[in-house]
């Protein structure tokens, strides 16, 4: 059996690195992807977990608004589900979780976060439901 998952969308925050206990870097981020059919939008969210080599490169050049695409599969809750949590505001949501195997960065060197497209609200952090 095989999954893999490709998408190409937004940092909603700035990576966050830390280490394990054997000393391996791990960085993790939330990014957003977004869609357009007919008047209406829809803005679906991932949680993005590098290692290793990789993981320093995203904590060093990635930020906010950042355009990536990242290759990997999906890692469900023990029930083969997204991740479910509760929102600060009492409402229930659910989290895709990605592990990373690639990480393209689409934004220029330099550049500013998001390109001439933004795959979703990125200027409140409210809006990222984790």
């Amino acid at each position: 059996m095989y999954q893999k998952i490709i998408i190409i969308g937004n940092l909603g925050r700035d990576p966050e690195m830390r280490y394990t206990p054997e000393g391996n870097p791990v960085t993790s981020f939330s990014m957003a992807t977004s869609r357009r059919f007919g008047e209406k939008e829809e803005t679906t969210w991932f949680r993005v977990t590098v290692w290793g080599k990789q993981a320093e490169s995203c904590n060093q050049y990635l930020f906010k608004g950042s355009k990536v695409l990242v290759e990997g599969r999906l890692r469900p809750d023990a029930n083969g589900s997204p991740t479910v949590f509760q929102r600060k505001d009492g409402t229930w949501g659910s989290s895709f979780e990605v592990t990373a195997e690639t990480v393209r960065f689409l934004t220029p060197k330099g550049g500013e976060g998001g390109g001439s497209q933004n795959f979703g609200p990125l200027d409140d952090d409210e809006d990222i439901p984790f």
